[in-house]
């Protein structure tokens, strides 16, 4: 349960406008306005703190309760603006296009590719196959996780495609994160990117129907991860 003691507004005040913000593509200026013609006077500096410190921890608890996920993969990476500077959204989803994991990285390598991989085993298990496009770096990731299964003694090896026709569902479910982040017109800040894209992942997450044994609309659904 997310603790909210010490919170100025009520909770299911402040949820709105997180789930608001990561949901549909406004900026924080628009946002005040909305909350303001709902009667909750609030400015936009105050909500781009909620963002920041409640949307990742609502991430952190979509991840423990979305439905399983496939073991065939997708993994791409995306780019996002930071502090003037491009950055990189790794991101993967299964054949069915359901979230599997994302990671925003200021490096695209072999580190970064080897991080992302083994953070999404650790959060989604091993898959058999995982299809990436034509970097090299990414290719040098899954070798490492391959080599991990080596040493451990197992007997099978992952899978790795690179085969563009097959990557089509993940560039284009690239396409949801583009259009909220877009608004935003790029982060003044690499932790305010990280913390906004846990949210937006979520939302979609939620979108795509991902969250196990949860009804109601999508703004329920996201207030439940609350507890």
């Amino acid at each position: 349960m997310i603790n909210f003691k010490g919170a100025q507004f009520p909770k299911d005040v402040i949820l709105f406008a997180v789930w608001f913000y990561v949901r549909f593509p406004v900026s924080y200026r628009d946002l005040e306005e909305i909350m303001e013609e709902r009667g909750v006077n609030v400015d936009h500096a105050t909500l781009n703190r909620w963002v920041e410190r409640y949307a990742p921890l609502i991430a952190q608890e979509a991840q423990k309760r979305k439905t399983r996920t496939g073991r065939s993969w997708r993994m791409d990476e995306t780019y996002i603006k930071v502090k003037g500077r491009w950055c990189y959204l790794y991101r993967a989803i299964d054949k069915h296009g359901k979230t599997l994991d994302f990671m925003l990285s200021e490096a695209r390598d072999e580190a970064a590719a080897t991080t992302f991989f083994a953070r999404t085993i650790g959060n989604n298990g091993w898959p058999d196959r995982v299809v990436i496009d034509k970097s090299g770096a990414n290719a040098a990731g899954l070798e490492n996780m391959n080599l991990l299964l080596l040493l451990s003694g197992w007997c099978w090896l992952i899978e790795v495609l690179q085969v563009k026709y097959l990557n089509n569902i993940i560039e284009q479910d690239h396409r949801f994160i583009k259009r909220i982040t877009r608004q935003m017109k790029g982060f003044k800040a690499f932790a305010a990117a990280q913390a906004t894209l846990a949210g937006i992942e979520t939302a979609h997450m939620i979108r795509k129907g991902q969250l196990n044994g949860q009804g109601g609309t999508a703004f329920e659904q996201f207030k439940a991860l609350a507890g």
